[in-house]
């Protein structure tokens, strides 16, 4: 018989694409603000790429990874220190991924309205 997943295999699943995704750009901030020690001319020209409209989507991404590590952690932390966590763990994850898009859509809203100007 074949394992479909539930809610807690996708919530793990999730939580450490999002954690890796964090870790891979904290590792180009630091490799990008690394680069001022090459000059102010070196180090703006790499910052400015961020500036390009392509690269708002990947932005947009980072916000989305951030917001839901950061909701599914505090789910994990309930589960961990509620008695009855675990039994409540589904309505949870469900509870996690409202929150998400309530506030995502207006975050990513924001965030991309300068391009469809």
């Amino acid at each position: 018989m074949l394992y479909r997943g539930r809610e807690g295999m996708w919530s793990w699943i999730f939580h450490r694409l999002t954690g890796v995704g964090i870790l891979l750009f904290l590792a180009l901030h630091i490799l990008d603000t690394m680069l001022v020690m090459w000059g102010p001319e070196t180090y703006n020209h790499i910052v400015n790429i961020y500036k390009l409209p392509w690269f708002r989507p990947l932005e947009v991404g980072l916000f989305a990874a951030v917001l839901y590590h950061a909701l599914n952690g505090i789910r994990i932390t309930i589960i961990d220190f509620w008695d009855d966590g675990a039994t409540y763990q589904r309505h949870l994850f469900y509870g996690v991924m409202i929150l998400f898009t309530l506030l995502f859509l207006p975050g990513a809203y924001f965030m991309l309205r300068s391009l469809f100007r």
